[in-house]
């Protein structure tokens, strides 16, 4: 195996996690691919991403080893709202509404979630990872995607979106979830020497 397919039609996702596996396993390369996929409602990411990568398998003629990968923002005082319901939250009400709903919050902790299913060709394999950190009280920066502008990582003063991508990969919940995966393949698919330790 020296080629992964990324199922996204996020751009952003695909330059993260390409990123970081030139820094820590140059032998795989990343390469995106569109396909269309299904996805089921649930509070739990890994089911999500699970049952996408399941129907790609079951539904669709592609059999190169691939990975999908899913991610939510979880707002304490929301519940864990908009939790894995993210995505539709962002083109509906968008930052600015995640933000009027928090407008009288004094708790603003949240995690940054983000789930990775991997088939290696023969079977699923699940990765997750989680970031905790605050709600700004207004969008921060013009870097990243998503709701990046509003979330203060712990143990930093900046949003994501004021972190260019590789400063963000030093602490984001889907480079958590990406850093376990390369983990699994230089450990169960490849000799260990293939591995940059460095990165």
């Amino acid at each position: 195996m020296r080629e992964i397919f990324f199922v996204t039609g996020n751009y952003h996702k695909f330059k993260e996690i390409s990123s970081i596996f030139r820094d820590s396993l140059r032998s795989i390369k990343i390469k995106r691919v569109k396909l269309r996929k299904v996805e089921i409602q649930s509070d739990s990411l890994e089911k999500i991403a699970q049952f996408a990568a399941e129907w790609i398998i079951n539904h669709t003629n592609f059999r190169e080893p691939f990975i999908i990968e899913d991610a939510g923002l979880f707002i304490d005082e929301l519940r864990g709202f908009p939790g894995p319901y993210s995505h539709y939250v962002y083109k509906t009400i968008g930052i600015n509404g995640i933000l009027e709903l928090m407008r009288t919050s004094e708790n603003r902790n949240a995690l940054f979630k983000s789930a990775i299913a991997f088939w290696d060709g023969n079977k699923i394999v699940v990765f997750s990872g989680q970031v905790e950190g605050t709600i700004s009280l207004e969008p921060r920066g013009t870097f990243g995607f998503g709701f990046d502008p509003i979330f203060i990582p712990q143990n930093t003063n900046k949003t994501f979106a004021e972190m260019k991508m590789q400063e963000k990969n030093l602490y984001s919940h889907r480079a958590k979830a990406t850093k376990k995966l390369i983990e699994y393949i230089a450990s169960n698919l490849f000799l260990p020497e293939s591995t940059d330790s460095t990165g």
